[in-house]
C-alpha cells in the first residue's frame, strides 16, 4: 500500500514559528515519525508539502492511479481552497 502525505502551508514552518502555541517538534519530526511508522506498519509513504495551492492540485492530480490513499492537512486551504476540494 502506498499512502500520499500533503502538508499544506506554512506547517514547514513547525518547530519555528510560535513554538509555545504549536510546539518545538520540528516539520522534521513530523517527517520522520511518519517514515517510522510507515515502516512499523509495512506501508509505504511519500510525503509533500507546498505552500502554493496550485502545487498541491497538481500533486493530487498526479497522484491519480498511482497512489492508494491520501492524507491531507491542507491547513490554512481547509476552509478555503474550492480547488483542492474538487481536486480530491
Amino acid at each position: 500500500m502506498k499512502i500520499l502525505v500533503i502538508n499544506g502551508p506554512n506547517l514547514n514552518m513547525l518547530g519555528i514559528r510560535e513554538p509555545g502555541i504549536y510546539g518545538k517538534n520540528t516539520f522534521a519530526d513530523l517527517l520522520n515519525l511518519l517514515e517510522d511508522t510507515a515502516k512499523e506498519l509495512g506501508v509505504e509513504v511519500e510525503q509533500f508539502q507546498s505552500n502554493h495551492e496550485g502545487d498541491i492540485v497538481d500533486k493530487i492530480q498526479w497522484a491519480y492511479g498511482k497512489i492508494d490513499g491520501i492524507v491531507i492537512n491542507p491547513a490554512a486551504y481547509t476552509h478555503t481552497s474550492v480547488a483542492i476540494l474538487d481536486a480530491l
